[in-house]
C-alpha cells in the first residue's frame, strides 16, 4: 500500500493470446464444463471460454491490476481479438516485437523488462503458454522471487479457473 497516495503500487499483467485465451484446437469441454464458443477475429477464428473472459474483464477493474499486451497479435489483440470475444481490452498497452526479435533472447522477456524498468510495477504476472519452455525467462523469474508470478497454461485447454483463481490472490 502507498500510503502517500493511499492506493496500491499497480501490478503488471502481461497476456499472451494464443494458448492462454485462445487455445490451440481446443478439444472436449472448457475448464467450466462447456462447450468451446467460436469467433471469427477478423483474421482467423478464434476459441474461448466465455468464462475467462468473464473473469479477464473482472480482473481488469480490479484497482491494483494493469494489463498489458505481450503477443505475437500485437495490435491485432485490441483492435480485433477484443470485440470478437468481448473482452475489455481495446486501451490496454501493447508491447511489440519490434528491435527486439533480432537477438538470441527471448523477444517477449526484453519487452516485459524494458516495460517493467519504465513503469516501475514492483510486482508482476505473466501469463503465456510458452513459458514452461523458456529457460532464460523462468530463470530471471525466478531470480524476481516472490515480485513474479507466472502461469504456463497448457496450449490446448488455455486459462483455467484455478489459474485465474491465482491471478486475483496474487493481486490481493
Amino acid at each position: 500500500m502507498d500510503s502517500a497516495h493511499g492506493r496500491m503500487a499497480p501490478v503488471s499483467i502481461y497476456l499472451d493470446v494464443d494458448g492462454v485465451v485462445n487455445p490451440f484446437s481446443p478439444v472436449g469441454a472448457t475448464d467450466w464444463g462447456n462447450e468451446w464458443t467460436f469467433a471469427d477475429a477478423g483474421i482467423l477464428e478464434v476459441a474461448f471460454a466465455p468464462e475467462a473472459v468473464a473473469e479477464l474483464n473482472n480482473l481488469a477493474s480490479h484497482p491494483a491490476a494493469r494489463f498489458v499486451w505481450l503477443t505475437t497479435w500485437e495490435r491485432l489483440a485490441p483492435e480485433f481479438l477484443c470485440p470478437a470475444i468481448g473482452l475489455r481490452g481495446q486501451d490496454w498497452p501493447v508491447l511489440s516485437s519490434q528491435g527486439w526479435d533480432e537477438g538470441p533472447e527471448w523477444w517477449k522477456l526484453v519487452a516485459l523488462q524494458k516495460d517493467l524498468a519504465s513503469v516501475g510495477s514492483d510486482r508482476m504476472i505473466w501469463v503465456d503458454d510458452q513459458l514452461s519452455a523458456e529457460s532464460d525467462a523462468r530463470s530471471w523469474a525466478e531470480y524476481q522471487q516472490d515480485r513474479v508470478l507466472c502461469i504456463s497454461p497448457d496450449p490446448r485447454k488455455g486459462l483455467t479457473r484455478k489459474e485465474l483463481a491465482a491471478v486475483r490472490a496474487y493481486l490481493g
